[in-house]
């Protein structure tokens, strides 16, 4: 296939807090190409089990099938060469190598859709996202609603006690705060 006639791949981000519809916008987007009769593959992290291994899940109840992976690698590894749409939720939860393989996939003409938290539950920067940012093409930031005032919400509160930066929760775990009403642990 020469320069000419192979198709451009490109990185497409979903970011935001907690509830701010990410993993919805994700499955709007892939049930899109899907609809296109284009050839969708999905990934989530084994870590995130909240609502089964088999399918990314929304807080909604929306939900399209996918493949758990234990690391970023396997992604690579997993992906069929005529997949055309390579969708990637929770992708915080996933190692620095998902910025490589992104790169690597939209390179060889994939259209990639990551979606994750930007921040974790302190207020920064929730790695590999800001360095997905930076590589991407399409970026989209998502608001919730603050749980305290209404206002628009790009933080997540913790509401659990846990020194660890990774705490894999939902509803009772976690809520929506505004920058005023966020309060970042001591």
């Amino acid at each position: 296939m020469d320069k000419l006639s192979r198709k451009t791949g490109w990185i497409e981000v979903i970011c935001g807090s907690m509830f701010s519809g990410k993993s919805e916008e994700l499955i709007r987007r892939l049930r899109r190409a899907q609809i296109a009769r284009q050839k969708v593959q999905v990934f989530k992290p084994v870590v995130d089990n909240r609502y089964g291994q088999d399918h990314v899940v929304s807080h909604n109840d929306q939900k399209i099938p996918s493949e758990s992976v234990s690391s970023a690698k396997e992604i690579l590894a997993r992906t069929d060469p005529d997949t055309q749409v390579v969708g990637v939720d929770e992708a915080q939860f996933l190692s620095m190598d998902l910025v490589t393989i992104c790169e690597r996939l939209a390179n060889e003409g994939k259209r990639v859709i990551v979606a994750g938290l930007d921040q974790d539950y302190r207020g920064n920067p929730f790695e590999p996202i800001p360095q997905l940012l930076a590589v991407a093409e399409y970026i989209t930031k998502t608001m919730a609603v603050c749980m305290v005032c209404g206002e628009p919400a790009n933080r997540s509160q913790r509401l659990v006690d846990s020194d660890e930066r990774v705490v894999v929760g939902a509803e009772g775990a976690y809520e929506p705060r505004c920058r005023r009403c966020f309060q970042p642990p001591q």
